[in-house]
């Protein structure tokens, strides 16, 4: 397993910790997630950050540097993971255990739930105040997993959404203080062990089918 992204078990959870600062979003990043998710094949997971940041969205630095044609492969290939995970045949919690930006808060929305950090750290869709826009596909995510008027509210101002706040909106589920984040996140996730994970797979694909084949029709390859 890549030192970006380690894995353990614990209560019969995969738990997986994003250990890359503030986890922005490049191709090194996201082959660790890949592999990560290949490793746990299936069964409830566990996604979290580390310190300050669950994630902070794409790695916006890099892409401007990047080698020709490097930089467009980022979303695309992001768009096929956050359409793996809405049909991950297993029940997958976001740990928010910091502040969870752009493409990090996508990331967490394509989890099946969210429990936050309750005393720091924001949700925040910033993209209108950065100038840039969402794909179908990442509209067709965020859409699916939030309220008409949080959505809209997260997407058109911005707003950043602190713990109680993301409660209140449908954001997350609950909170938590720091050092609890993933161990409240694990009893979620362990609360759905043991049921069949072809028809959690299933049941997912179905319920997000418009949202996935939206991300996949901007993944490489499609």
């Amino acid at each position: 397993m890549s030192e970006l992204v380690t894995s353990e078990l614990v209560d019969g959870v995969t738990v997986l910790r994003m250990n890359a600062g503030e986890n922005r979003i490049n191709p090194d990043l996201l082959g660790a997630l890949e592999a990560a998710l290949d490793a746990a094949e299936n069964g409830p997971l566990v996604l979290a950050g580390e310190g300050k940041f669950f994630s902070n969205g794409f790695d916006l630095e890099w892409m401007s540097t990047a080698p020709d044609g490097q930089a467009a492969t980022v979303v695309p290939r992001f768009c096929e993971l956050a359409a793996r995970l809405l049909a991950f045949p297993g029940y997958v919690v976001a740990a928010l255990n910091g502040h969870t930006f752009a493409a990090g808060a996508m990331l967490a929305l394509a989890c099946d739930q969210r429990v936050m950090r309750e005393d720091r750290g924001f949700f925040c869709l910033p993209e209108v105040d950065l100038g840039l826009f969402f794909s179908t596909g990442m509209t067709a995510l965020i859409t699916a997993k939030l309220s008409p008027s949080t959505a809209h509210e997260a997407m058109v101002t911005g707003r950043r959404y602190p713990g109680p706040a993301a409660v209140a909106a449908g954001i997350v589920g609950e909170v938590a203080p720091a050092d609890d984040v993933v161990n409240v996140a694990v009893k979620r996730a362990a609360a759905a062990a043991g049921k069949p994970s072809a028809s959690v797979g299933a049941i997912k694909t179905g319920i997000h089918q418009r949202a996935i084949d939206l991300l996949r029709a901007e993944a490489p390859g499609r």
